[in-house]
């Protein structure tokens, strides 16, 4: 895959000058863990750590460590803990988790999580994916259960709250072409996991005059989204903003802190020949371009609204084919 299969974000670096960088996440089966981990070093010139049963820590990146790990909270904490074959309590706990793992085996993916990169190494995705394609990684669509993704983490450019709302107004009006665009599969959508914004979320955020302080744009995301379940999941980014309020709203522990937006929509479909990171980083540029421009982001929202309000004839026109036909960047 060629540099030129990524082109750039309108805003490519952050406040402070540097390159803006982008975490991906992979959910996959086919290979075993050592297999995936294997596989994943030698291309990427790494060392493996065997940080826990269920969990491998690849290092020797100028980026930071990338993770191999057995996507299932409860068995990688148990695999972390050390057990004695001479003790019976160990003994029996040993084959309780072994049951589980036999019985999670065929619906739980493997997951291989990227340290931050840098816009520039984002075509090194792609051929890793490549890799693990022709050594026979399986992703959605392989099997009925097998509702596994692809996710990436985009840094911000900046953490003003008109950027970061530009933003959401941007993934707001191109949720239904995204939507179409990525054809999630079923079993996926059947899952909580990549729910859409509640449309009175979504009808405030696109108003015109909406342009709240941080402090409100953060407390009205978590009165209508409290959950990480969204398509785009602003709770990390938010909570690397304002912890108090976000953990006050949600008590959840587990969301993790970073100055990201984490998009949680596309499949997974890297047994697919052709597929790669580049296709639904094409579309999320969508989103980019259209926050950057203030005057096509605010034709696009009215727009959108208009929509909205159009009662009955509404089921009748597709805003996915009007976001294609007038409000995608021509340039891009």
């Amino acid at each position: 895959m060629t540099h030129n299969a990524f082109p750039m974000p309108p805003r490519q670096h952050t406040s402070t000058g540097a390159l803006r960088r982008v975490g991906v996440e992979l959910e996959m089966n086919g290979l075993t863990l050592d297999s995936l981990a294997q596989v994943s070093a030698q291309f990427l010139g790494c060392e493996i750590e065997l940080t826990s049963r269920y969990e491998r820590t690849l290092r020797g990146d100028a980026a930071g460590p990338w993770i191999v790990e057995l996507d299932f909270r409860l068995l990688k904490r148990l695999g972390r803990e050390q057990r004695s074959k001479d003790d019976l309590g160990d003994d029996l706990k040993t084959s309780a988790e072994e049951m589980l793992k036999w019985l999670t085996d065929s619906l739980v993916p493997h997951e291989l999580v990227s340290p931050p990169l840098p816009l520039d190494r984002l075509h090194e995705v792609d051929g890793l994916i490549e890799r693990l394609r022709q050594a026979g990684a399986k992703g959605t669509g392989d099997r009925v259960t097998s509702a596994f993704g692809m996710q990436f983490n985009p840094e911000v450019p900046d953490t003003e709250a008109d950027t970061i709302s530009a933003y959401l107004k941007a993934f707001m009006c191109l949720y239904e072409w995204l939507l179409k665009r990525a054809n999630i599969n079923l079993t996926r959508r059947l899952t909580s996991y990549v729910d859409p914004f509640p449309s009175v979320y979504v009808r405030q955020m696109i108003n015109l005059a909406y342009w709240p302080t941080l402090p409100q744009l953060i407390s009205d995301y978590l009165r209508d989204n409290p959950t990480r379940n969204r398509a785009l999941d602003m709770l990390p980014l938010f909570k690397h903003l304002d912890e108090a309020r976000v953990l006050a709203v949600t008590g959840d522990e587990l969301i993790k802190s970073r100055p990201t937006f984490h998009y949680r929509l596309p499949d997974c479909l890297i047994d697919q020949p052709g597929w790669g990171l580049h296709l639904a980083w094409a579309d999320w540029l969508e989103v980019e371009r259209l926050a950057c421009d203030r005057p096509r982001l605010d034709g696009c929202c009215e727009a959108y609204r208009q929509h909205l309000d159009s009662g009955l004839s509404r089921l009748l026109t597709d805003w996915a084919d009007q976001v294609d036909n007038n409000w995608l960047d021509a340039a891009g």
